[in-house]
């Protein structure tokens, strides 16, 4: 691989065909618009790639500054520098059961810096008259509170960043109204743009910000709540990067990969496109006053369907998505579970949600993608109870026996979590004898040992022993033992399963 790059010149723009450059050009000179907090695979495959859609067409007129949260992100804010933030994006996947592999190379930014080494870079953005909109990916935690001084250097969180910026923008142009920024966060944290607003008041507070300047971020400043939907792969394999790299005469340690699938719901009027077209430029961009239809329905039916098959699938030995959905009994089960009982339990019309479900399973079956059961399993105590429970609980509420599919994936899940404690972790046996780690909430992971080590011990019955198991308040939070019909079919599965049969 690093021989045959040796031949091949890296990614920049002496690269470009000459329309690119003519586009490249035309980005560099172009005024920011845009600050980016997150140089990641996922915005560089998902928020980036909409802006090029968008720029190619003629409506996107700005430009990107990009810069990273966190020292880590230092390697890759200096390649995209050295390669003149450009990079190469592949979308490869499944469109109508056919495969497909788009090729773009990416040229948005006109500023890459790190602001733990060039902080001026940062705080001059402040005074940019023609900056818009903030977009990020910080991750859940990057989004969150933790208290810190006010220093005149690089600020660690990122609310307190943008904190100190829009202060220092607030002063610059003396609290103008027209001169507030547009939030719009990436981060996967339900009402991300409230949880970030209120984090940024909060820094404004501890340091002693004045009144007016908190009442100029809620007259003049949009902290849009935002859904985004889309798998980005990253670097792939080296030895298909090395075909790429050989098949396009230049090499690019910065290459993405995703898949053709994107959403991006946000909590904004329509007329916003204006600003930022991406719906304009034909991406699957949906305005809404709701985000609740977009969030219910990915929690419901895609989170959902990955947290109902996790467990089942690494007990039946099956590795990753796409094997689970070719499995011959398994893949069919877990969508007649999708259609015949999650869906008429979610309360948006019935061919929207079937709609979104073939493009579910369409995503799963993607040959490029290897998503692996195990990372998936991860927490799916507490993924079961956000994303499943709901569903089984809208029929414990009507008085109905709950619906043979889903008291299969709850069975699953408590065979899976059948464990004991063994070298600091804890570990079950699969329904061929093969051991695998349970990771997740260790005090839950205790106390569920324990019920199982009584039952060993006491040689307690099965039907008990999921009583037991269902009843556990700390679990689920509720009693679900009464629940009719779901110990039976639970106890049903389970008897056939150790009888070797799917």
């Amino acid at each position: 691989m690093k021989a045959k790059e040796t031949k091949l010149q890296q990614l920049s723009a002496a690269r470009l065909t000459a329309e690119q450059k003519q586009q490249y050009e035309a980005v560099t000179a172009s005024p920011v618009t845009v600050l980016q907090v997150g140089e990641g695979n996922f915005l560089r495959g998902f928020a980036d790639w909409m802006l090029q859609v968008s720029k190619e067409q003629g409506l996107f007129q700005g430009s990107v500054a990009v810069t990273q949260p966190r020292p880590s992100g230092k390697h890759n804010i200096e390649q995209l520098a050295a390669q003149d933030g450009l990079y190469t994006l592949v979308v490869r996947g499944l469109e109508d059961g056919q495969p497909v592999e788009r090729r773009n190379i990416i040229s948005v930014f006109s500023q890459v810096f790190d602001p733990y080494e060039n902080w001026q870079a940062f705080t001059t953005l402040a005074g940019c008259e023609t900056l818009r909109f903030v977009i990020s990916n910080t991750t859940e935690a990057g989004i969150a509170y933790k208290k810190e001084p006010l220093t005149y250097g690089p600020i660690a969180s990122y609310p307190g960043k943008m904190a100190y910026l829009l202060y220092e923008r607030y002063i610059k142009f003396q609290g103008a109204l027209d001169k507030g920024i547009i939030f719009l966060p990436c981060e996967l944290l339900e009402r991300n743009g409230d949880a970030l607003r209120d984090n940024i008041v909060r820094y404004s507070l501890d340091w002693g910000y004045p009144d007016d300047f908190r009442r100029w971020i809620a007259s003049s400043c949009r902290f849009l709540n935002s859904l985004v939907d889309r798998i980005v792969t990253g670097y792939p394999s080296e030895d298909q990067a090395a075909a790429w790299f050989e098949q396009w005469s230049y090499s690019d340690r910065m290459l993405t990969t995703a898949e053709p699938y994107h959403l991006w719901a946000i909590e904004g009027e329509e007329e916003l496109d204006e600003l930022l077209p991406l719906k304009k430029a034909g991406l699957n961009v949906h305005w809404t006053d709701d985000l609740r239809p977009y969030q219910q329905r990915k929690v419901r039916i895609l989170n959902a369907s990955h947290t109902w098959m996790a467990p089942l699938g690494l007990l039946y030995g099956v590795g990753h998505v796409r094997a689970f959905m070719e499995h011959p009994v398994l893949g069919q089960r877990v969508q007649a579970t999708v259609r015949a009982e999650i869906i008429p339990a979610i309360p948006y019309p019935l061919d929207d949600m079937n709609e979104y479900a073939d493009t579910v399973f369409e995503r799963f079956g993607n040959p490029y993608i290897r998503h692996r059961l195990e990372d998936i399993a991860m927490n799916s105590l507490s993924k079961f109870k956000v994303r499943l429970l709901p569903t089984l609980s809208h029929y414990a509420e009507l008085g109905q026996s709950i619906p043979e599919g889903l008291a299969t994936g709850l069975a699953g899940l408590l065979r899976y979590y059948r464990i004991t404690q063994a070298d600091g972790h804890y570990e079950g046996r699969d329904l061929q004898g093969g051991r695998y780690v349970v990771r997740d909430n260790a005090e839950l992971l205790q106390q569920i040992a324990a019920i199982w080590a009584n039952a060993e011990q006491k040689e307690q019955d099965l039907r008990t022993t999921v009583e037991q198991l269902l009843a556990l308040q700390t679990l689920w939070e509720q009693d679900l033992s009464s629940w009719p019909g779901l110990i039976d079919a639970i106890c049903r599965w389970w008897t056939m399963a150790e009888g070797g049969q799917s």
